[in-house]
């Protein structure tokens, strides 16, 4: 996820591809999230086993939650601002790849995750391997946005696959802050 965020970002910020832009951003709060999520598996209680979480874990899960609600605040303002403005978006050969690379390992990802939840019973690795789908739609938004640009120079479809990145990252956003 760190090497996904890092390329993301830098290829969305040269490209100035909101869509990609905002994947990479959200590559680096699902990283968090599983920063937690790895935490709690290696020191969990039998409190924590029945589900409930520790102070700082809620706390993280919040803090992702906000970060979240950001992330969309920012891809709202941006993606008005690009359509209004007609900022056009470069083609970015990078970021197409990286999406279909991001498909790819996340639907690997995805299986290993619930499989391995399954083996452990834990509810917050079932849990994780969701966040693994909702990257998986989110790098095909992405890249159906990144293709339409580069391929046929539909501009704004850039934007409006950012747009379309807000209804996975509400729902992210929503479960981060009812888990805290």
């Amino acid at each position: 996820m760190l090497v996904e965020g890092v390329i993301a970002v830098g290829a969305g910020v040269i490209a100035h591809s909101l869509a990609l832009t905002g994947f990479g951003i959200d590559s680096f709060i699902e990283l968090f999230s599983a920063a937690v999520v790895l935490h709690r598996l290696l020191e969990r209680t039998a409190d924590e086993e029945r589900g409930s979480l520790t102070g700082g874990e809620r706390r993280a899960s919040r803090m992702v939650g906000w970060a979240l609600y950001a992330l969309i605040a920012y891809i709202v303002l941006a993606a008005g601002a690009g359509l209004l403005f007609g900022l056009r978006p470069q083609a970015s050969p990078v970021g197409i790849g990286l999406s279909v690379a991001s498909i790819v390992v996340m639907a690997i990802l995805w299986r290993w995750r619930l499989t391995l939840a399954d083996r452990l019973g834990s509810p917050a690795l079932r849990a994780d391997a969701a966040c693994s789908v909702v990257c998986l739609y989110m790098a095909g938004a992405t890249l159906v946005g990144l293709v339409l640009n580069g391929a046929f120079g539909l501009w704004w479809a850039d934007p409006l696959a950012g747009l379309a990145l807000i209804w996975w990252i509400r729902g992210e956003a929503n479960e981060a802050l009812e888990a805290g």
